[in-house]
């Protein structure tokens, strides 16, 4: 799996980044929040997460500037059904995470069907299976009212889109927490999944 790139651009289209790293240039479908955040511009240097997907006739990369828009682009892919790769980048291109997650929070299916490519009964799945993943849509009523605790969440939300559940995921968080307080988002999931493994 390809879980992180750095390297030099060779390419830059709004959707699509080509960036040579070791000698290889490697092809990744980027989100348009992505790509205006990274602002990439032909010969700079660039590092994206990457989720490498794949598929019977395609490996696929797909890159992204925070971990915040993996997780969500994982969470909409693993977790509901009927929602591909192709959608989730949509769905990243026409509405910012905060808004995304404040919509799924508020079940504002108005919102999420707007997004080109989504209509409304596809945007219903996507509150209904979001919501009814426990807690998840807590978790991110709470990220938007305090700002204490927040890499805790984010190490949370990290581990549910990777797969875990919220149970364990908590448990492995408190774990790490009592042997290291206050450690950064990244260190927590570290942490946390080497007491979930």
């Amino acid at each position: 799996m390809i879980a992180r790139l750095r390297g030099k651009v060779l390419e830059a289209l709004p959707n699509r980044l080509i960036i040579e790293a070791g000698g290889v240039g490697y092809q990744v479908i980027v989100p348009i929040s992505s790509f205006d955040r990274l602002n990439p511009r032909e010969g700079a240097e660039v590092a994206l997460l990457t989720h490498l997907h794949i598929r019977e006739n395609a490996h696929t990369l797909y890159g992204f500037a925070t971990g915040e828009e993996r997780d969500i682009f994982l969470l909409l892919v693993d977790r509901v059904s009927g929602i591909g790769p192709a959608i989730a980048m949509a769905v990243l291109s026409g509405m910012p995470v905060e808004r995304f997650k404040l919509a799924v929070v508020e079940g504002d299916t108005g919102a999420i069907s707007s997004i080109k490519g989504l209509g409304k009964k596809t945007a219903e799945r996507i509150v209904l299976e979001l919501k009814d993943k426990v807690g998840l849509a807590e978790t991110w009523e709470a990220a938007g009212k305090d700002e204490a605790g927040a890499g805790a969440r984010d190490a949370e939300l990290a581990l549910l889109a990777l797969g875990f559940k919220q149970t364990d995921a908590r448990k492995a968080i408190r774990a790490a927490l009592e042997k290291t307080p206050a450690l950064a988002a990244e260190d927590l999931i570290r942490e946390a999944l080497r007491g979930l493994n």
